[in-house]
């Protein structure tokens, strides 16, 4: 097999949440620690950070390994989904996977990972890990792919734990309140190690800290840390941040929920501090490499698709928020956008609360809904029988690009397009951009 063929082989052969929903997850470690066993406990071989959450947990493994590589660290970084190719998932030093090694670990491992009936995420997981043990990594910032006691990733004993925050999403799996999804994402906190939480409610509260005094881990609520005082967006297109004790510094990513990841991230670095891990680092906080970094985030993770502006003359923005939790905020940044016409180029995935989006979209906008490309998406004309029943006005196609240029020949130079909806949506839009 080729490189694509690998990737159809892994992404559509095996058993795969992202392709078929709830079909497609299957609960348990068994099958995890099995892999683990026969490639010989590779994650022992390298520090590790685990960052679970229903939102904000991608830009907060983006920001942690931004920040780890500019102390100078050797950093592998595992996230979840991709975006145009399977090798973003897997990065040291934000450089992707070589695709050789991908073709030889699925090809070498095949045999077995079919016996032990391996879904994707139990082959993806297994590949990231020995290839960080390869590369000899300091440290690797481990994104939970679902949920978190259940989690392919949650073999691993990291030196950190990090759960940004719990709405209703996956309720289909992880439980139709935010206490059993709390309860669910906090099976990542292991005994003795140091958890941060970065939101908190007064349901979800009380579970966490049972969890952590049962394991006997130190908890740190980033909220009231608030090592942040104030931010703003620069002329430039930065968000410059004012902080408690780690100075100023701008930050590439301006979407208006990533100051509460950002906040999480700094009360994380302050916890790393504790530990002692970052003692052969002398005040790397102050560091001009570390402004960098975050200054940088994107182009030193590769991280996309988080409140990403793609053009100018008309603006257009294209983000990955797909629940009720992520449009809170994406619903007020556009609807303050200045713009002559605000236009949306909009789709979902139908196992998502849909309803409580639509609830939450502009009104104001001229909508183009469609459909990403999985077997999850939600049909354009169902999308927009719902999206009637809230008010929101626009047309159907059939595919992204097609709403894209629909979107775009409508448009006049001081319009503003949003694409968004879900990661297919997004991965669908920077394919067709690139043509």
């Amino acid at each position: 097999m080729d490189y694509q063929e690998t990737c159809d082989y892994i992404f559509r052969k095996t058993t795969n949440f992202e392709q078929q929903g709830s079909s497609g997850y299957k609960p348990g470690l068994d099958t995890s620690l099995a892999i683990d066993e026969h490639y010989g406990h590779p994650h022992e071989h390298f520090r590790s950070i685990h960052v679970a959450g229903t939102n904000g947990k991608g830009s907060v493994s983006h920001l942690l390994a931004a920040f780890l590589q500019g102390c100078g660290y050797n950093v592998g970084l595992y996230t979840s989904p991709h975006i145009l190719d399977f090798n973003e998932r897997i990065r040291v030093n934000g450089k992707p996977i070589e695709q050789d090694y991908v073709v030889n670990f699925v090809k070498e491992g095949k045999e077995f990972f079919e016996q032990q009936k391996a879904t994707f995420f139990d082959i993806a997981t297994a590949m990231a890990f020995n290839y960080f043990k390869e590369m000899d990594v300091d440290i690797a910032v481990v994104e939970v792919g679902l949920g978190g006691r259940f989690d392919c990733t949650n073999i691993i004993t990291p030196i950190l734990s990090v759960i940004t925050n719990v709405s209703l999403d996956h309720t289909q799996l992880l439980g139709d309140s935010v206490e059993q999804i709390a309860f669910e994402k906090g099976g990542i906190i292991k005994p003795g190690v140091p958890v941060v939480i970065g939101e908190a409610t007064p349901e979800t509260r009380p579970v966490f800290e049972t969890l952590a005094k049962e394991a006997n881990a130190p908890i740190t609520f980033a909220e009231d840390e608030q090592e942040i005082v104030s931010w703003q967006l620069t002329p430039e297109g930065y968000m410059h941040y004012t902080t408690k004790h780690l100075g100023e510094f701008d930050c590439e990513l301006t979407g208006n929920f990533q100051p509460k990841n950002m906040n999480t991230v700094l009360v994380a670095q302050h916890q790393l501090a504790k530990t002692g891990y970052l003692a052969d680092r002398s005040n790397p906080e102050n560091d001009r490499e570390l402004n960098q970094a975050y200054r940088n985030v994107m182009s030193t993770t590769g991280l996309q698709g988080r409140w990403q502006k793609v053009r100018s003359n008309p603006t257009v923005v294209c983000d990955s928020g797909h629940n009720p939790g992520a449009w809170a905020y994406l619903s007020k940044q556009l609807e303050d956008a200045k713009c002559r016409q605000l236009r949306i180029v909009f789709g979902m995935v139908g196992d998502k609360d849909v309803s409580t989006v639509m609830s939450k979209l502009p009104k104001n906008a001229t909508y183009y809904f469609t459909k990403g490309s999985t077997k999850r998406a939600l049909p354009e004309t169902s999308l927009k029988v719902l999206a009637d029943q809230f008010g929101l006005k626009g047309d159907c196609y059939p595919t992204v690009e097609e709403a894209y240029k629909a979107a775009m020949k409508d448009a006049s130079s001081d319009d503003f397009i949003f694409v968004g909806g879900s990661f297919y949506i997004v991965a669908d839009f920077m394919k067709a951009k690139h043509l």
